[in-house]
């Protein structure tokens, strides 16, 4: 499933989504890195 999170203020990235953490943020693989961050 394809979600969209946001990093920092304004940078958003959008890949599968890989886990879900206690705390709300979202983790998402684009390509071989994965990124975490909270969801759009």
């Amino acid at each position: 499933m394809l979600k969209t999170i946001v990093i920092g203020s304004c940078v958003s990235v959008q890949g599968l989504l890989e886990s879900t953490f206690p705390d709300g943020r979202i983790s998402v693989r684009v390509g071989n890195i994965v990124f975490v961050g909270k969801p759009a």
